[in-house]
């Protein structure tokens, strides 16, 4: 059997569950998840769970917050004047917007709080401060 190594391109079905069975993500009823080990396209948990197994192999593993999205982070969240927003949003708790930084640079943030002034916004991952569980299975190398 061939085993998945460094450099390897390979294709990976994944169910992804919070602490307490609730699925998060899945690529049943999709085609499989296709990245390069070793090029930190996914969170490195998943890459190093990856890594090491058999064509056609199945496993469950759990990722601590560290090897996921990391944790929490308070100075991620911002509370901005409602003004500085164009008129025609009307945020909602739990929106999802896309901000362009001085930089030029997208952020996703979550609106967590709508006050008639005011919006907060998270910028943290949704999956910040989550062990995952995945259960992996290795469709193939590329």
């Amino acid at each position: 059997m061939t085993q998945a190594k460094q450099g390897d391109i390979v294709n990976v079905h994944y169910t992804g569950k919070l602490t307490d069975g609730t699925v998060f993500d899945t690529s049943k009823n999709r085609h499989p998840l296709r990245f390069t080990i070793g090029k930190g396209q996914v969170i490195a948990g998943f890459e190093q769970a990856v890594a090491g197994m058999n064509t056609g192999e199945s496993k469950t593993v759990v990722i601590p917050v560290d090897q996921a999205y990391g944790p929490r982070r308070d100075d991620m969240i911002v509370t901005m004047d409602r003004s500085t927003l164009p008129a025609d949003l009307t945020p909602q708790i739990g929106q999802r917007l896309e901000l362009t930084q001085t930089d030029d640079q997208t952020l996703l943030v979550t609106v967590t709080a709508v006050t008639d002034t005011t919006l907060t916004l998270d910028a943290n991952h949704p999956l910040a401060g989550k062990d995952l569980t995945f259960d992996l299975e290795l469709v193939g190398i590329v």
